[in-house]
């Protein structure tokens, strides 16, 4: 079990627990793929398998764009307050610790850089959200909004990861929280305009990989973030790391297409193979440095 029990919680968490959304957002046409989708492809997946059935490119406008085109552009939904769901408050507690670790050793990483950490929002939500990336719902699981820096999520995701083979784990959730703010970290340092502009020239598979090198290094970022935590904190025991890789192998695309029944298509991946992300989870542990982490330059990932 992680250590986070009495420690500083993020300022930084807007908790949209309770909030329901009636109208807005888009909702029919392709969007009644959607679940049939994401129990194939992952949330990203979905978003290009739509996208591409649909007539639109990924990086035609940058994933941000492409969200927003899935979920029914700008319209804007109309709030109603409700109940907060049932047994998540300890999983929101424990985000926001979370949340509080990944500002420390990142702010830590940049001054070493000479430069400074722009914290990230983490909105947690229930059911659906409405993000500066478009509206989206709690089934395409957690997701970083470049175009308003902040993290979404729906921690109910955390039991769907138990089941889907990552075990019940609390370091299994702060690998996916550490994963999401390693895209942030990624956006801040300009990988993720980079990987836009080399997607859009690319297109197809190449497109894709450019999305596995995005993804595989976000997950060396929370390999990293893991390492210098456990220095600063005392955060891991024994165990914890097991319990990321089998996270990280739960959401490997060869994993979740042959959960799916399907056969495994390399040329498809978004995310990276169950062991390709593993790897780079424990590159970035064992050499937690951002330099370690360049997966644009890794000839083999």
């Amino acid at each position: 079990m992680v250590q986070w029990r009495g420690r500083r919680e993020s300022r930084n968490v807007i908790d949209q627990r309770g909030t329901r959304y009636s109208g807005g957002g888009g909702g029919g046409g392709l969007l009644a793929l959607l679940p049939l989708l994401l129990r194939i492809f992952g949330w990203k997946g979905a978003v290009l398998a739509v996208i591409v059935v649909g007539g639109f490119g990924l990086f035609s406008g940058g994933i941000d764009s492409a969200l927003n085109n899935l979920t029914g552009g700008t319209s804007q939904p109309t709030t109603i307050e409700g109940e907060i769901p049932a047994g998540t408050e300890e999983a929101a507690r424990f985000a926001a610790v979370m949340l509080a670790d990944t500002e420390e050793v990142w702010s830590e990483v940049f001054a070493e850089a000479g430069q400074q950490y722009r914290e990230p929002k983490l909105v947690l939500f229930s059911d659906a959200v409405a993000s500066g990336c478009g509206f989206a719902q709690s089934a395409m699981g957690p997701f970083y909004c470049p175009a308003d820096e902040r993290v979404y999520i729906d921690v109910r995701f955390y039991d769907e990861l138990a089941q889907m083979g990552a075990g019940n784990g609390d370091f299994a959730q702060a690998y996916v929280l550490a994963h999401e703010v390693g895209h942030h970290v990624e956006n801040l340092l300009g990988i993720l305009d980079r990987a836009d502009a080399e997607g859009r020239r690319g297109g197809g598979a190449a497109a894709n990989l450019m999305q596995v090198r995005v993804e595989l290094m976000a997950d060396c970022f929370a390999g990293l973030w893991a390492a210098r935590a456990d220095q600063r904190f005392n955060l891991l025991e024994p165990g914890d790391i097991d319990e990321g890789m089998a996270a990280a192998a739960a959401v490997g695309d060869d994993t979740i297409q042959r959960r799916a029944g399907r056969s495994v298509v390399p040329d498809s991946f978004t995310h990276g193979s169950a062991a390709q992300r593993q790897r780079w989870f424990m590159r970035g542990f064992n050499n937690p440095d951002v330099s370690s982490c360049d997966t644009f330059s890794a000839s083999e990932l």
